[in-house]
């Protein structure tokens, strides 16, 4: 892990944050919740990544991708849970 990869999770965790709290119509856990659940994610996916040894992609774009799943998977199922 570079400090360069921690830089992106934490951007593309607020950003995926933001858009999922918007298309999902709010998880009444405010905007900077939805920002910190997707950091977050991203950061756990990024660390089960690499230290498993599995990459989408070498780079930015992986590590994009890579930040991207574990952060929308995180908000997910933090909105599934929360309704109930």
């Amino acid at each position: 892990m570079t400090i360069g990869s921690l830089i992106i999770w934490i951007i593309v965790g607020a950003v995926v944050g933001i858009v999922l709290d918007t298309f999902m119509g709010g998880m009444r856990i405010g905007l900077m919740g939805a920002i910190l659940i997707g950091i977050v994610g991203a950061m756990i996916s990024g660390w089960a990544f690499s230290t498993f040894g599995f990459h989408f992609m070498s780079g930015l774009i992986g590590t994009i991708l890579e930040a991207s799943i574990g952060a929308v998977l995180l908000l997910l199922i933090f909105g599934v849970f929360r309704r109930y």
